[in-house]
């Protein structure tokens, strides 16, 4: 057979964060550079849960010392990680290996819903679709586990469907009401229709023109993507991240960390999401495509579009996909469903990508809310492995459904399903893999079971926080709505800040909670690269790409002391983060608004005026500014900024980077914020406001209106 038979165990493998491997029977990978392996211990019934995390060295001279799994997962993302923690906590030896970090795919780039799916329901009645409509059953289920096993990372959010024509008030009502009754007992909430008046009290942003009322329903929000990796480990056995899962041979397999060795399992799980089918034609070359990957492409935008407690769902597009705009973390995230692609690997968002979710974003504000190109601070794409049959180009009529299938060599494949599903996903991959290679376990006993820091966790717990250690107030919200009860770690860990308020808890950013003390202990937990700590530890990357790439030097620094680094680590993880951002988090569609190709589309007089303030800096009339110029005027109406901010500033603009800003730079700047495509420009606000403070320092006493 293609893949060999072994026997019991549990470890976890993973780039950066959490993994469990699983029974493999024989398996090729290559380590990639982040990466390393970890085992955990078999149980012999219910596994006791441990106490503490195993180190990242325990784990791997637990996976080199022998011995034979039941099962081995591969792929680190929300299913497979549920595949880990179901199989372990039935008591089987498990390992899971992921060739980066762990949730660094499609896990982590989803809309941050946990719903059952409304236009799934719609499409089960119009089409008379029975699996349609299990699947919303199922993932309704699944929704109120989920919301009750982590109640400190999940909580119910209200979604607002705008109604503009009478029609559609009925229509959606009757939609929604059904949804609320398929839940059953399960509901969040009760939906319930609003007046125009009532609908523009709520979401004061929307647009007022021919508002007839909305309905609004509720569903799940989920602001992270590690599946309690950490948690996983604690019942598992032991973790490690950062390895690369190279080519899955028929034949006799190798796993290479550092040295090569061999793990052998009984059963091979396949979780790898959009890469199922290269993993399936590994066992057989034969087998035909069973996945459709589809993108979705997200945006972040400013809080101020979006009421705090509130979000919106626009359920028919110009084009016929679902966009969800919604308040996410003190931002707003915008994106679409379901736009068809070939590709596997994560694709680059695109200007059109974006322009299309402003267009739409534009159709459902207020024209006095101006929807500005420049406010996108994050963008990306993620692929979703829809299970589809291979001809199929139309993948909005596909489901999420997930199928397990097994092959003539026992590789056990899950593929399709959705976050929502992960635990109902795991539960029938594992119960297949009991199945198939009658492996002595327990039943399923994830249901029920609380991750991480969901034991002791209270809506209060943050006040203790603050009392105890001195963290401000949004800082200790964030910690204990992102670590639960484990939040008192992290805060024993937090530096004092020499302020006399707060007393601990460095930010790593100023306008983010995110304190220096969550990178070392994203490191306890197994971080190992500095995008994982930028993308998933934190969330920087995905709120705001340019803030990310300021904490990036710090960051760098402290996991550098941590896990002691050369310099030419350092510069390596420094420049594949910078690079991560550039491409997959959006900033290169970001910098691409403002280039030194951009036109000039001033008018006349808006030109003159800013070439008058533009002299007001450059006295000599050189042509160009420089730090110098800025630091003189600066010193002139007593403000002080120190050099390298300085440096940083005229740096955004300096567009032929020769070190100056000259005066056609400054008005491509000034074309493009009027166009909305540059927002937040720091020399632009820094330049307007000292030109108004020496006009006001120029006004004579006498016509001032008088003084002493």
């Amino acid at each position: 057979m293609a893949f060999q038979k072994a026997v019991k165990g549990t470890a976890l493998i993973g780039g950066g964060a959490i993994a469990t491997v699983f029974g493999l029977s024989q398996f090729s990978q290559h380590r990639n550079k982040h990466g390393a392996l970890v085992q955990v211990q078999a149980a012999e019934a219910v596994p006791a849960r441990k106490e503490h995390l195993p180190t990242r060295e325990q784990q791997l001279v637990a996976l080199q010392s022998g011995g034979e799994f039941d099962v081995l997962v591969i792929g680190g993302g929300a299913t497979g990680c549920g595949c880990a923690l179901d199989a372990a906590t039935r008591g089987l030896k498990t390992a899971l290996l992921e060739r980066d970090d762990f949730s660094s795919g499609t896990s982590s780039r989803s809309t941050k819903l946990i719903h059952g799916g409304v236009r799934y329901l719609q499409k089960a009645i119009m089409k008379l679709d029975f699996e349609q409509y299990r699947m919303v059953k199922e993932a309704l289920e699944e929704r109120a586990h989920l919301l009750q096993s982590a109640p400190h990372l999940s909580g119910a959010l209200p979604i607002m469907l705008p109604i503009y024509k009478w029609w559609q008030l009925p229509y959606y009502w009757i939609g929604i009401k059904l949804y609320d009754l398929v839940a059953g007992s399960q509901c969040l909430k009760s939906s319930y229709v609003l007046t125009k008046t009532r609908a523009l009290e709520l979401f004061p942003m929307l647009r007022r023109d021919k508002l007839v009322g909305a309905i609004v329903y509720y569903d799940g929000a989920w602001p992270l993507c590690l599946l309690g990796a950490p948690g996983l480990c604690l019942w598992a056995s032991d973790t490690s991240g950062g390895l690369e899962a190279v080519p899955w041979l028929s034949a006799a397999c190798l796993l290479i960390v550092r040295k090569e060795f061999d793990v052998r399992a009984k059963c091979v799980i396949n979780a790898t999401g959009p890469f199922t089918d290269s993993v399936r034609k590994m066992d057989d070359q034969e087998v035909p495509n069973i996945c459709q990957p589809s993108a979705g492409v997200h945006i972040v935008m400013p809080g101020y579009y979006s009421p705090d407690n509130m979000g919106l769902l626009d359920p028919d597009t110009s084009d016929g996909r679902v966009i969800f705009f919604l308040p996410w973390e003190k931002m707003t995230i915008a994106g679409t469903t379901d736009s068809p692609t070939d590709v596997t690997a994560h694709p680059i968002p695109t200007e059109e990508d974006i322009n299309f979710i402003l267009s739409e974003v534009r159709n459902y504000l207020g024209p006095d809310v101006e929807v500005r190109r420049g406010d996108v601070l994050a963008a990306w794409s993620g692929i979703r492995p829809l299970v589809t049959n291979p001809d199929s180009k139309d993948t909005q009529s596909l489901s999420r459904n997930h199928v397990v299938t097994i092959s003539d060599s026992g590789l056990i494949t899950i593929a399709g399903g959705k976050w929502t599903t992960y635990r109902a996903m795991a539960r029938d991959t594992i119960d297949a893999a009991v199945r198939e290679h009658n492996l002595e376990a327990g039943s399923c006993q994830t249901m029920g079971l609380q991750l991480e820091g969901a034991v002791d966790w209270s809506p209060t717990l943050y006040i203790r926080l603050v009392q105890d250690y001195g963290l401000e107030s949004e800082v200790a919200q964030h910690l204990a709505s992102t670590y639960g009860d484990k939040a008192f770690e992290v805060a024993k860990i937090a530096q004092v800040t020499g302020k006399r308020w707060p007393i601990v808890g460095k930010r790593l950013v100023s306008e983010f909670p995110y304190i220096e003390a969550e990178v070392v202990y994203g490191v306890k937990e197994y971080a190992r690269t500095a995008v994982d700590i930028i993308s998933r530890r934190t969330r920087l990357a995905f709120l705001n790409v340019q803030a990310a790439d300021e904490a990036l030097p710090r960051i760098v620094d402290i996991m550098a002391k941590e896990l002691n680094w050369s310099e030419q680590k350092k510069k390596e993880e420094l420049e594949t983060a910078k690079t991560f951002l550039y491409y997959e988090m959006g900033y290169k569609v970001k910098t691409d608004q403002l280039t030194d190709s951009s036109e000039i589309s001033l008018v006349p007089s808006d030109i003159e005026r800013y070439k008058k303030r533009f002299r007001m800096f450059d006295k000599d009339k050189k042509g160009f500014i420089t730090i110098l110029d800025v630091q003189r005027v600066l010193q002139s109406i007593s403000v002080q900024m120190d050099e390298n901010t300085l440096h940083e500033i005229l740096n955004e603009v300096d567009l032929n980077k020769n070190g100056q800003v000259e005066l056609n730079e400054f008005l491509q700047l000034m074309s493009a914020i009027q166009k909305g495509r540059v927002s937040g420009s720091r020399l632009a606000v820094l330049m307007k406001s000292a030109e108004e403070n020496l006009r006001r320092q120029a006004i004579p006493v006498d016509r001032s209106g008088g003084g002493l």
